[in-house]
């Protein structure tokens, strides 16, 4: 059985969430980008369709934005989120992404 990376709980066979802890399920992947090169990889992650979550983080590992991804997501909705992008990349000069992807089986 499957277990939840953040809390430990057993999940359930093609959980997409932790029913223990709202976790989502899925495949991550982690890439660490300049601060100049933030919004320009989000908006190219925002194009795969798998794509479910983007966490973006600090240099400390302090998390600084959730972002959750929904098909068909349109610039209106957009805009705020690289708003804030663009601010994170002001401040910070090296982020990490944690891209969490729907597990396909």
């Amino acid at each position: 059985m499957i277990k939840c990376e953040s809390c430990g709980a057993d999940l359930l066979e093609g959980a997409k969430f932790c029913s223990n802890c709202g976790t989502p399920v899925g495949i991550k992947e982690e890439f660490t980008v300049r601060s100049e090169d933030l919004v320009a990889k989000i908006k190219e992650l925002l194009h795969e369709s798998d794509v479910s979550r983007i966490i973006v983080k600090d240099e400390s590992g302090k998390s600084l934005l959730e972002i959750p991804v929904w098909a068909g997501i349109v610039g209106t909705i957009l805009a705020p989120w690289l708003a804030a992008l663009g601010a994170i990349a002001a401040l910070a000069t090296k982020c990490t992404i944690t891209v969490i992807k729907q597990k396909t089986s």
